[in-house]
């Protein structure tokens, strides 16, 4: 393909702008709302100032920068590496990887289900939201922030009763727990039954706003529910959350 006279475009080069393109889309999807965010355009302004500082000729400016770009890869992997480790993990668990790769259950969700059991067992009301691709920082900018490895003892104190955080929400991210004593959208779905209380139109308003996952613990009964994708799943035990768990993740 021959266009203005001089420039060729091969059906190759096409697909390689598409190729680059969506894996930008899904780069930039994939961080949104989390903490790179603010980096990366740390990261993009620099790339700028060394660019305008070759265009114009700043020398001085030019020799810094290229000086600092000698070890911008290693910079680079150092910041995002728990997005870079969380992508590789994601990108493990996918079917046709764990097809000719037996993946075991994450450590993450065995903390979160111990502690759910726990929660369940000693009916303590608990809300516990799982990000996924959709950043969450509006309602972890809610919270206090914790930015813990996700433990089960962590989980259960956050929710034990009369601690300033039992109320709200805890967020998780990858393998931490960002925030907690979140505040999420109230469902205003007019066919969710009445019987539900707060906790649970909490996490279907998250639910029909994102695709995170939200577990419910009832305060009043102690019974597991979830929700994801706008569905409120109710009545559902340890082993039946472990096992949506492992799909959710492995999506």
């Amino acid at each position: 393909m021959n266009l203005f006279g001089f420039l060729t475009v091969r059906i190759i080069d096409v697909i390689d702008i598409i190729v680059v393109a969506f894996l930008l889309y899904e780069f930039f999807k994939f961080i949104k709302g989390t903490k790179a965010t603010p980096i990366l355009v740390g990261l993009l302004l620099f790339f700028m100032i060394s660019f305008i500082a070759r265009w114009l000729d700043l020398k001085a400016l030019s020799w810094i920068m290229s000086s600092i770009l000698a070890v911008w890869v290693v910079a680079f992997v150092i910041v995002f590496q728990p997005e870079i480790r969380n992508a590789l993990a994601r990108i493990g668990r996918q079917r046709p990887i764990k097809f000719f790769l037996k993946v075991e259950e994450t450590p993450v969700i065995a903390e979160i289900i111990d502690a759910v059991r726990k929660l369940s067992e000693e009916k303590i009301g608990a809300l516990i939201l799982i990000q996924r691709s959709i950043g969450l920082k509006d309602i972890i900018d809610t919270g206090i922030r914790i930015d813990a490895q996700v433990n089960s003892s962590l989980l259960r104190t956050i929710f034990f009763p009369d601690t300033p955080l039992h109320d709200g929400a805890c967020v998780i991210q990858g393998d931490t727990i960002v925030a907690a004593g979140c505040v999420l959208p109230l469902s205003e779905n007019p066919t969710l039954s009445g019987k539900y209380g707060l906790r649970h139109r909490a996490a279907l308003g998250v639910a029909e706003q994102s695709d995170a996952l939200c577990i419910v613990v009832s305060e009043e009964t102690g019974r597991i529910s979830f929700t994801y994708k706008g569905k409120l799943v109710t009545k559902v035990d340890v082993e039946i959350l472990r096992r949506s768990l492992e799909t959710i993740f492995a999506e």
